[in-house]
């Protein structure tokens, strides 16, 4: 078995309701071991939008690559289509960890190659997997957090 960290925001209405009925759905189909709180956050890019977000642990036999083929189905299933990046959607599921580590694939890479830099994955992780070391840098979630409101508090230059 394996333990994965999936990050899950929505900023819009689907079937389910509006986007924390979105996100409480997208768990239910997930079955995770553990949930963070969820926490609204500023969307990036040219979404107006504001975001629910929250984190799962997930234990499973899948592989990534399969475990990112059943993500992307529940987002189909959700009402998910292609489109703009960064835009408004009605669920957005990514893998974050793996507990086996680091996986590069074409379409997946494992860890997330920007979680480092969101404050709205980090901030879930640190409620349910605060000690999760980040293969390529070795910092725990918590050290990776807190390097990141010290950014974010910087005085922006001139």
């Amino acid at each position: 078995m394996a333990l994965y960290a999936v990050a899950i925001g929505s900023n819009r209405r689907g079937r389910h309701g509006g986007p924390q009925a979105e996100v409480r759905a997208a768990l239910a189909a997930l079955r995770p071991v553990a949930v963070a709180p969820l926490l609204p956050s500023a969307p990036l890019g040219p979404s107006t939008r504001r975001f629910v977000n929250t984190a799962a642990l997930i234990d499973t036999d899948e592989e990534p690559p399969a475990l990112l083929a059943r993500l992307k189905r529940i987002e189909r299933d959700f009402g998910r289509r292609a489109g703009r990046r960064w835009g408004a959607r009605v669920i957005d599921l990514d893998i974050v960890f793996w507990s086996g580590g680091a996986f590069a694939a074409p379409g997946l890479c494992v860890p997330h190659p920007a979680f480092r830099e969101r404050g709205f994955v980090l901030e879930p992780l640190l409620h349910i997997a605060p000690h999760w070391r980040d293969p390529l840098t070795g910092r725990t979630v918590r050290q990776l957090a807190h390097r990141l409101r010290a950014v974010d508090r910087r005085p922006a230059r001139a």
